[in-house]
């Protein structure tokens, strides 16, 4: 696996006073399931047997209900082909979606699909994923913001690092048993976060997944990461990834 990216001009502490690197785990693959090879997966959770996904790309981004067995897309609805699709989370029974650039989202009926609203909010839309009382965002630098899920307000920032040095790119977000997953842009790998502190505390190597997958596409990388809480299953994806793989947790 390749060395973690830190955030460009990072402070680099005494080597006597930086924290130990966090371990790292291989993943241990359980099943390999269908997944659309053109959806360039920006978002991804599971809710009640089914997979809820994000799309990126100008002009083809969408939201997707999508059974996890055979891949098949079973709801969809497109956002404004002007914008490029990022991160959705659950709340409550709506999908909390962001956009890259342009600083505005959307919410939408989980059941129907059908935009419910849409407000505005500043700097870069990545990855999300929610709590029982917080939105989570990630914005492309080292940083997480936890939000009002009602107004999207900002209630507090997290700087995320590694072994003590701001990592940054972070992207795709889950939250699984009280912590933080998040998928680190362009590395085959997803970091593990205390939500409080913002320090990685785990690595999950994921560096022969994307062997298999054998991208040549530079873009089609790592990223989607969902967690069934009730079967205690953990599923990840790709951008233009034909499989989605579920991984032994922890």
């Amino acid at each position: 696996m390749a060395p973690l990216l830190y955030a460009q001009q990072a402070p680099h502490p005494a080597p006597q006073a930086r924290p130990a690197s966090p371990p790292v785990i291989a993943a241990h693959i359980l099943a390999r399931l269908p997944h659309d090879r053109k959806a360039f997966t920006e978002g991804l959770f599971y809710r009640d047997g089914h997979l809820f996904e994000s799309t990126g790309e100008v002009g083809v981004s969408d939201i997707r209900k999508v059974d996890p067995a055979t891949g098949k897309v079973i709801r969809r609805v497109a956002i404004d082909p002007s914008l490029f699709g990022e991160g959705i989370a659950p709340w409550g029974d709506q999908i909390v979606s962001v956009t890259w650039k342009s600083g505005k989202g959307f919410r939408w009926n989980r059941a129907s699909l059908r935009q419910v609203g849409a407000f505005n909010y500043p700097g870069e839309g990545w990855g999300m994923t929610s709590t029982a009382t917080d939105l989570i965002l990630s914005d492309g630098t080292a940083q997480l913001r936890f939000l009002d899920p009602k107004s999207f307000a900002e209630r507090r920032r997290v700087t995320v690092t590694f072994a003590g040095r701001p990592l940054a790119n972070l992207n795709e977000l889950e939250w699984v048993d009280g912590t933080i997953l998040a998928n680190v842009w362009r590395q085959n790998a997803i970091v593990q976060i205390d939500p409080e502190t913002g320090a990685v505390t785990k690595v999950i190597d994921l560096t022969t997944l994307a062997k298999e997958i054998d991208a040549h596409d530079v873009d089609s990388v790592l990223n989607g990461i969902a967690w069934d809480a009730k079967g205690r299953r953990l599923f990840v994806t790709g951008k233009n990834w034909p499989t989605l793989f579920q991984i032994a947790w922890p």
